[in-house]
């Protein structure tokens, strides 16, 4: 960019610091007011925030409950939630160590998931240890232990995690093959909609339902939805309405997720900042309608 383009878009001044390694010297709320200028081209107002997104940001900078890192940390999150909903829709880990290299793959199963629980996208699938591709997987998961997930979208959960690779028992539906998550959006303890993703890997698409498994005309841009494609209710809905609501009760807004296989039910995450609040929705009205069904705290502070 020009001197001039820089005049007539400061924004692009702080975003270039952060890029450049020099994100710790940034504020939250400015950076966070420069990023939501770029991805949607009006500014962000923390006064009076309405839409989805806006309020996303505002929670980010003014809901700050310590549990929140707990929740979001996939190592501890398997003990804070198993006490709240119970032990038996937990995913027992294998295994958990500070660097790929100390990992002892002697140890573990012939099939296994390996995570990060620090970020989103550290996680690498083995299928079968004879085809399992050790170089790549290395790289992934040294890649994530050294970032930080909170700079990219000052999402301050993650900031104090201690990055962490463990390992978990791979799971496979026996009808469905590939295992098929729900991610349920829960407002002040109730679910309003739920997320499902498929077809990830050729053409990535999302249908959003309400919790009577109705299609709903919500979507996103990145994942856009489809509704020719005849997507079963799990069979779970009821109890996994149930769980996720009992988790969110006093949250104003968390996305929880949930696996279910082979008719059991199984905890996947908590999401606090789908898209780090920077999503852009499919249709006209998405954004304004998740926005009003969050209330935002009263007693907290405002602009």
């Amino acid at each position: 960019m020009h001197i001039i383009d820089y005049i007539k878009h400061p924004e692009q001044v702080i975003l270039g610091l952060q890029e450049h390694g020099f994100g710790c010297f940034i504020p939250d709320k400015l950076y966070i007011k420069c990023m939501f200028l770029k991805s949607f081209g009006y500014p962000l107002d923390l006064h009076n925030p309405r839409t989805f997104n806006e309020k996303l940001q505002w929670l980010k900078l003014y809901d700050r409950k310590p549990c929140y890192s707990e929740m979001v940390d996939k190592i501890s999150a398997k003990n804070y939630i198993g006490k709240i909903i119970g032990e038996q829709y937990i995913i027992p880990s294998l295994g958990q160590w500070n660097s790929f290299h100390e990992i002892d793959f002697n140890q573990l199963p012939d099939k296994f998931v390996l995570k990060c629980n620090h970020d989103s996208g550290g996680i690498v699938i083995c299928k079968s240890k004879e085809e399992f591709d050790y170089k790549s997987a290395e790289s992934i998961i040294q890649s994530s232990l050294k970032r930080n997930y909170y700079f990219p979208g000052r999402e301050w959960p993650y900031k104090q995690i201690q990055p962490k690779v463990f390992a978990e028992k791979l799971l496979v539906d026996k009808y469905y093959g590939e295992v098929r998550d729900y991610k349920f959006f829960c407002f002040n303890g109730r679910v309003r909609c739920y997320k499902i993703d498929f077809d990830r890997f050729i053409n990535h698409k999302a249908n959003y339902y309400d919790v009577d498994a109705k299609l709903l005309q919500i979507g996103e841009i990145v994942c856009p939805p489809d509704h020719s494609k005849v997507i079963d209710a799990p069979k779970n809905l009821k109890l996994m309405i149930e769980l996720a609501e009992k988790l969110s009760v006093s949250i104003p807004f968390v996305r929880v997720d949930f696996y279910e296989v082979d008719n059991k039910v199984y905890f996947g995450e908590m999401t606090f900042y789908p898209a780090s609040g920077f999503g852009k929705f499919y249709y006209e009205g998405n954004d304004s309608l998740l926005g009003n069904w969050i209330e935002l705290p009263l007693n907290k502070r405002r602009e």
